[in-house]
């Protein structure tokens, strides 16, 4: 999902105070460093700030470039912008601090520079990387206006994942490294569409905890942690409040005896569909409605029989369209638009941008058929989470 960038009067604003902030912190942590190795003496702090001031003037000049070309919207953009701006800065202000004495250019005066390098300004070169991954990532993303990466909350295999439940398929024996392997390859797709990827603290007592989608549904800024319908799977929330409140999310939370699976809950705009089926009951359903209501959320509950969860049938397509497949459907006429895919495992997609989704590769007719609709389709294999009923959905939680 690509970002917007700024408006350009709040990209020239956002780019001036990152530079600004980035190279003050720069600046005052070289001069720390040397004061205090230096024997904290006060009188070293005159010719410290004098030394290094000019570099700071300069690294605010390249970082502000740097900013309003975009580095600071990714953090590798940053941490480049910093290397660079760092080394290039510090050329420039030794070279400044010599010649402004009247030393005259000469191949001792380049010999020097370039020493400096790996010697004196390391320091500030250090700091120049440290403080634009930390505080101009901070003050860009904080600069109102400023566009947010989407996060996707994810959760790495357990060891015990092959004793997951299974309610409406045969066991069969899961490759617990390829899963690990076709889990690397999902979350890689999802950085490389744009989602900046966050990690909830292993759960290996719990086999079926790599689907994440189950434990937390988010509504806007509000995060509703569930009641997983599985008796297993109840410790499976543990951390996750904190995790979400720790990105800024007001918490709600579905209690006993109402179940809720995050899996049953499909939202199409300000449509939530809810699968009544095993795993969510009506009391989850009568709580969420409570919560989300006043959001302006309408809950329409969708009763699920044939799969194990109401997004293992149906999920939603960038423009609203419902998609699915029909044999796992009571009633594909709930839902105001249904387009049905050929394959069970492409009625899962995930949404990456207006044009884009995320489908399993083991449905290639539905991927036909969506390019065929104009949408660019990516694929990852998830074969090994299939034969636990999961799907490309379950695997992540997506905050926009």
């Amino acid at each position: 999902m690509q970002q917007r960038p700024l408006p350009v009067p709040r990209r020239l604003a956002a780019s001036a105070l990152v530079a600004l902030a980035v190279s003050a912190t720069a600046l005052v942590a070289t001069i720390l460093v040397f004061f205090v190795t230096n024997g904290a003496a006060a009188a070293n702090l005159g010719p410290l700030t004098t030394y290094f001031l000019p570099a700071a003037i300069a690294l605010v000049v390249l970082l502000f470039g740097a900013a309003v070309a975009g580095a600071f919207r990714s953090w590798w953009g940053a941490g480049l912008a910093g290397l660079a701006g760092g080394i290039l800065a510090s050329v420039a202000g030794t070279a400044y601090t010599v010649l402004s004495t009247g030393t005259a250019w000469s191949q001792e005066v380049t010999d020097y520079l370039l020493g400096s390098l790996a010697g004196t300004s390391l320091v500030f070169e250090v700091a120049a990387v440290v403080a634009a991954l930390t505080v101009g990532r901070a003050v860009w993303r904080a600069f109102p206006g400023s566009p947010r990466r989407p996060i996707a909350i994810v959760r790495v295999p357990a060891d015990s994942l092959e004793n997951g439940e299974l309610t409406h398929l045969e066991r069969t024996p899961v490759d617990s490294d390829l899963a690990q392997e076709q889990w690397d390859a999902y979350v890689s797709a999802l950085e490389t569409e744009g989602f900046e990827i966050v990690q909830a603290e292993p759960a290996d007592e719990h086999p079926d905890s790599v689907f994440i989608e189950d434990v937390v549904v988010m509504f806007g800024d509000v995060a509703v942690i569930t009641s997983p319908g599985a008796d297993s799977r109840a410790g499976e929330i543990d951390g996750i409040r904190e995790l979400v409140e720790s990105l800024g999310h007001r918490v709600e939370q579905i209690t006993r005896p109402g179940t809720l699976d995050g899996g049953d809950v499909l939202k199409v705009g300000s449509t939530v569909y809810v699968g009544r089926g095993g795993r969510t009951n009506g009391e989850g359903i009568r709580q969420l409605r409570a919560i989300v209501a006043p959001l302006g959320y309408t809950v329409i509950a969708v009763p699920i029989t044939k799969a194990l969860h109401l997004k293992s049938a149906v999920t939603a397509l960038p423009d609203g369209t419902v998609i699915g497949f029909a044999k796992y459907l009571e009633a594909p006429s709930v839902f105001e638009r249904f387009l049905p895919v050929p394959e069970a495992h492409g009625a899962a997609v995930v949404v990456l941008g207006p044009d884009a989704v995320l489908l399993s590769s083991a449905a290639p007719k539905t991927k036909a058929l969506l390019e065929d609709l104009g949408y660019r389709v990516v694929t990852v294999d998830v074969s090994e989470f299939e034969k636990l009923e999961g799907c490309v959905t379950c695997l992540s939680v997506r905050i926009r």
